[in-house]
């Protein structure tokens, strides 16, 4: 890994920074049903540089992490860190992540200079437990108990503005649930 100065980020170069967003519902599964969340979190985006991989593969990276806290009592309740990386030359971004849960996700997606309406930046990035190239990696309890067996993650970003959408299929309570998460943000 190199300094981040003069690197080429591609479609990531818009999430650099800090942003903050106070819209945000989580459903999520409940023993009764489903949950309703609504929360506000802090997502930081910091540039490191390129990666080289077999001396063939360069990446640019970013790290991220996503502190996100109920408004309902202040209490964290999602904590999620990783990497979004840019492979220029095969125009495919990924999304490496952990969560505080004994859950790891590799997705990814290609660019396809995707842009909204207004010129935003869209990134589409998906995973899938039996998928070979882009997968889900969990803990022995979380495979028996609280499985995720997809993942799908939406950005659309600019102009100050970021907006997702993420969706998990999780197999618990003996039912395949839906999980979602959607917010706005604003970069700080």
């Amino acid at each position: 890994m190199s300094d981040t100065d003069n690197f080429d980020y591609g479609p990531l170069t818009q999430l650099i920074g800090t942003w903050k967003g106070d819209k945000g519902v989580d459903i999520a599964p409940d023993p009764d049903g489903t949950e309703n969340n609504p929360y506000y979190e802090i997502i930081t985006f910091n540039a490191i540089g390129d990666v080289t991989n077999a001396e063939s593969q360069v990446l640019t990276a970013l790290h991220y992490r996503q502190i996100v806290r109920r408004k309902s009592n202040d209490r964290v309740f999602h904590d999620e860190t990783g990497y979004w990386m840019w492979d220029a030359a095969s125009r495919t971004v990924m999304h490496s992540l952990t969560i505080a849960r004994g859950v790891c996700v590799l997705a990814g997606g290609k660019y396809s200079s995707e842009t909204d309406a207004e010129g935003n930046v869209v990134l589409n990035v998906a995973a899938s437990i039996d998928d070979k190239n882009w997968s889900i990696v969990q803990s022995p309890f979380m495979q028996e108990n609280a499985r995720t067996t997809e993942f799908r993650h939406t950005i659309t970003v600019g102009n100050g503005k970021l907006i997702y959408s993420e969706t998990t299929m999780v197999d618990i309570y003996g039912n395949i649930f839906e999980h979602t998460d959607d917010n706005e943000l604003l970069c700080q």
